[in-house]
């Protein structure tokens, strides 16, 4: 028997975008998404079709994160993203929130260049976002390489990281 925890709260920061400079939301709008979301933790002992959670799509706030071919260093569109989402995180709304740090690339280098590529974005999201004043231990860095692409393998938007806010 497997078991399946839910956790509702997730929010996605996708690669492949491209902006302006500044951010295309403000605080008020990371705060208002999460506000609304349900806010609960859900064990259920079975499997996804037992549980309700069979085709579930979770969706979430598209923090609009960007990566050039084979690197890890942020653009100036992602920092500017990253300035709004760390002065979100720092609000009393979100004091108690453990966030998920997943790291991505496509599938144009070796599956251990791109597991290592995906570790150093995480990181390199973790660390600005540090510098941002959010507290790190509340952050978890993680690669994943080019496992779960966003449809074909190959494709820019796969150079990404994905965020997914945790309340306990």
């Amino acid at each position: 028997m497997r078991v399946n925890v839910m956790f509702c709260s997730a929010m996605f920061l996708l690669a492949g975008s491209t902006i302006s400079p500044a951010a295309d939301y403000k605080v008020e709008d990371i705060l208002k998404y999460f506000s609304s979301q349900e806010a609960t933790r859900g064990i259920c002992v079975g499997s996804e079709e037992e549980c309700g959670l069979a085709g579930q799509k979770r969706e979430g706030f598209n923090l609009r994160m960007t990566f050039a071919l084979n690197s890890a260093v942020l653009t100036e569109e992602a920092k500017s993203n990253l300035e709004v989402f760390a002065a979100a995180l720092r609000q009393p709304e979100l004091a108690r929130a453990n966030i998920a740090i997943d790291g991505f690339t496509d599938a144009s280098g070796s599956e251990g260049y791109n597991q290592d590529l995906s570790e150093r974005r995480a990181q390199a999201v973790v660390g600005f976002l540090g510098d941002q004043g959010v507290e790190t231990v509340k952050l978890t860095a993680r690669g994943h390489g080019e496992s779960r692409p966003l449809g074909d393998p190959l494709d820019p938007a796969n150079r990404r990281v994905e965020t997914s806010l945790v309340t306990q």
